[in-house]
């Protein structure tokens, strides 16, 4: 399979179900019907998970090589198992790559994966960056998984992160700042320290008073809302402005710069053509940000800038839209993972 590598985008979901058909890219067990996204392939836990006393990157050598120097214990998935919060796993996943010269990739968590403050980053064999597969790779796929604020269960098959394949390296077309929410009411949510376990495949299935503190502020002199984000602490918050991605482009939200804040802002960094467009009925909707602080307490002001927004190209315009189908995140405002039932009186 070659590709035309003279207009470098993002590949949409027809040229994924493509290489898919190639075997450019496989899987342990047939492909889910929902599996590929407008612009993005999620990508699934197999059976294996080792608990590993640290975080690693290959290098020179095969992910299951550099496991035999950090794993503590072996976990079968089969069943379900609790990932615990505050410990690192490394699990296989059940795809594979075998990618055509021009072609890489790069993967984010999913956004139900951020949402409940589940870190994961994909590796690769020789791998020397976390979530940067090569130009044409050829190998297994594995994702380390830490969760932070919840223990949660998995099983194979759950999906934690999402592939974006890439003709070449897409050109920057735009990079837009991105404002917080915090005017007035409730403003967002703060993870409690010692709720129960989030299970990662039941949808709408948590009370969310069971896991969450809801945030309000008022308006002051004048002036807008403001939040003190302490350390060690997990919040949800919305953007002030509407996102909204071309049909023919893909976004990823990218960290702030240091310089303008000591805090990291949305795990899940990738948004599908047309999410928040008229045409795919989104208009209106928000990011939502997944927010911590670092070592020192930090104040936020309404409206100030707290992510960019990077669009790049698709190589073509996808044969669906984001939200096509159903989505528990287009049109969204303020919201949690799709794992929680509405607030109530929301």
């Amino acid at each position: 399979m070659t590709f035309d590598l003279s207009h470098p985008g993002i590949l949409p979901c027809q040229a994924i179900e493509a290489l898919i058909a190639a075997g450019a890219v496989t899987s342990a067990t047939p492909f889910d019907a929902d599996q590929v996204q407008p612009a993005s392939l999620d990508l699934r836990l197999g059976a294996r998970v080792w608990r590993v006393r640290a975080s690693f990157l290959p290098g020179d050598r095969r992910v299951e090589e550099r496991l035999k120097d950090v794993a503590m214990h072996q976990i079968d998935l089969e069943g379900g198992a609790v990932l615990e919060k505050g410990c690192v796993y490394i699990a296989e996943l059940q795809e594979r790559l075998k990618l055509p010269v021009g072609l890489l990739a790069r993967a984010n968590p999913k956004s139900s994966s951020g949402r409940v403050d589940v870190f994961v980053r994909l590796l690769t064999d020789r791998g020397l960056a976390f979530d940067d597969v090569a130009e044409g790779y050829d190998g297994p796929l594995y994702l380390e998984i830490a969760p932070q604020t919840f223990s949660v269960l998995v099983r194979p098959g759950t999906r934690l992160n999402q592939l974006r394949l890439k003709a070449g390296e897409p050109p920057r077309l735009e990079t837009r700042s991105v404002g917080v929410e915090l005017s007035e009411g409730i403003i967002g949510f703060r993870g409690r320290r010692h709720a129960g376990v989030i299970d990662l495949d039941r949808e709408d299935g948590h009370d969310p008073r069971d896991f969450w503190e809801p945030l309000e502020t008022r308006s002051r002199n004048g002036r807008p809302g403001e939040l003190l984000l302490d350390p060690g602490e997990f919040y949800i918050l919305a953007s002030m402005e509407a996102v909204e991605i071309p049909v023919d482009q893909a976004a990823e939200m990218t960290p702030i710069d240091p310089s303008v804040g000591e805090f990291r802002v949305h795990y899940a960094g990738f948004f599908d053509p047309g999410f928040g467009t008229d045409e795919a009925h989104g208009a209106g909707s928000r990011g939502v940000l997944e927010v911590r602080t670092h070592d020192t307490p930090f104040l936020l002001e309404h409206g100030q800038t707290v992510a960019r927004l990077v669009y790049e190209p698709l190589t073509e315009r996808p044969s669906r839209l984001y939200g096509e189908g159903g989505s528990h995140y287009q049109r969204q405002g303020l919201k949690l993972s799709k794992h929680f039932r509405a607030w109530p009186g929301a």
